[in-house]
């Protein structure tokens, strides 16, 4: 079959060679501008294997919470709602040929991107070209949607933006850190973009809320690296008060089974941003005690009849806990039906972005119970912030301290100006 790589082609030969090829019925367009009638096509690039494969199993697990409700009440106008899920593998060129196949072959009108932001970067430039409408759901390098050189009209993050978590994260560390003491720090996240923006970020504002902090070593692993023995010990080297790590999923299950083997937790405070999420809790065979975890999702924040009801449905029809994931997809689903809801089913990625702009729809996730879509940028705000300890057993966390928006909203305007973004 004929293809365009879109990511070396000029913008008019894209548009030249997918008309001719559309022409003569081979891809793309039809799948794109076809009468409004069948199911809508939904598709779903993600990671379903490996050692972070429980990103996609609980993306997809959010996202059928929501479109099977909306199946069985008769679906949008009389049209049902149909996923195309596909594995990545966790490979950037992977899901950027996977999002084109998805559109192109699958005839997806619509694509939500359940993938880490190491793929998240390729499909939003797929969809730069192709102009269906994309919910980022798990990417949360803040760059993705705060560079407007990266800004697509049809693209959006219902994902948590690395910037606001590191916010209310750093104000939360310097508050332990002015009490403990902690003033010599380590990193150790991994060596993509948003390890690196994440801990950027994350040890900014920690050393804007307290004036006493230093990194005195930064430590870098690669995605999915199997043995973390250098990692530890050059952390452990650096003697350190506090680490903070942005590892997550697997790894982040491997490099604390591993770093228990050398007392690492016994020997300074940490901050893992990424503990809370169910599965990876339950996964690790030697919980550290008194780690500081981010807000991750949990049954009881809030601690709500609604956030319990919504727990024991998707536990119970999805057979699995839900994650972080698990929530930012439930999100992007619901604003999709809302969209489609509002344009009657019309899957046009332009008019379905105008809906969505500027969208609030209330959920138990967001500070009083709902979240928006921020018009100025596609990113999602008013979700919920926080940090607390992370427990082996159920609550899980304990402690938890939610952040406020107020602030964030202000010292993101700064950030912005001095990243050139505004």
């Amino acid at each position: 079959m004929t293809s365009i790589d879109l990511r070396r082609a000029g913008r008019r030969q894209i548009l030249k060679g997918a008309g001719a090829l559309a022409t003569a019925g081979i891809i793309g367009a039809p799948a794109i501008v076809k009468g409004q009638s069948g199911a809508i096509k939904i598709g779903v690039p993600t990671i379903l294997s490996g050692r972070v494969a429980v990103l996609g199993q609980t993306s997809v697990g959010g996202l059928k919470v929501v479109f099977d409700k909306v199946n069985e009440s008769g679906g949008i106008n009389g049209r049902k709602i149909e996923m195309v899920v596909r594995d990545s593998k966790g490979a950037p060129q992977e899901a950027a040929k996977v999002t084109r196949d998805l559109i192109n072959n699958d005839g997806c009108q619509i694509i939500i991107d359940a993938e880490a932001s190491s793929g998240a970067f390729a499909v939003q430039e797929v969809i730069r070209e192709i102009g269906v409408l994309c919910m980022h759901t798990n990417s949360e390098t803040s760059s993705l949607t705060a560079d407007p050189k990266l800004h697509v009209p049809t693209a959006f993050r219902t994902a948590r933006q690395g910037i606001h978590d590191a916010i209310g994260g750093g104000d939360y560390a310097a508050k332990i850190a002015k009490a403990k003491g902690l003033k010599k720090w380590a990193t150790c996240s991994p060596d993509y973009a948003y390890g690196r923006s994440n801990t950027a970020e994350f040890m900014e504002y920690a050393k804007h809320f307290d004036g006493n902090i230093q990194v005195v070593e930064e430590s870098w692993p690669k995605l999915f690296q199997p043995d973390y023995t250098e990692v530890v010990t050059k952390v452990l080297n650096a003697k350190a008060d506090a680490m903070y790590s942005a590892l997550w999923g697997g790894d982040l299950v491997a490099f604390i089974d591993q770093a228990n083997l050398y007392g690492l937790f016994d020997k300074q405070a940490s901050f893992m941003v990424n503990l809370g999420d169910y599965g990876v809790v339950d996964q690790v065979k030697q919980f550290p005690q008194g780690v500081y975890s981010g807000g991750r999702y949990n049954r009881t924040v809030p601690p709500t009849k609604e956030n319990e009801e919504w727990y024991q449905n998707y536990v119970k029809t999805q057979k699995h806990k839900p994650t972080n994931w698990s929530w930012e997809n439930d999100v992007a689903a619901q604003m999709v039906v809302e969209a489609l809801k509002k344009t009657n089913g019309d899957t046009n990625g332009k008019k379905l972005a105008e809906v969505i702009k500027g969208l609030t729809i209330k959920t138990q996730f967001g500070v009083g119970g709902s979240v928006t879509m921020r018009a100025e940028d596609n990113t999602l705000v008013n979700y919920i912030i926080g940090y607390g300890v992370s427990l082996s057993k159920e609550p899980y966390i304990a402690d938890f301290q939610t952040s406020p928006w107020e602030p964030i909203y202000e010292l993101e305007k700064q950030w912005k100006k001095k990243q050139g973004y505004a």
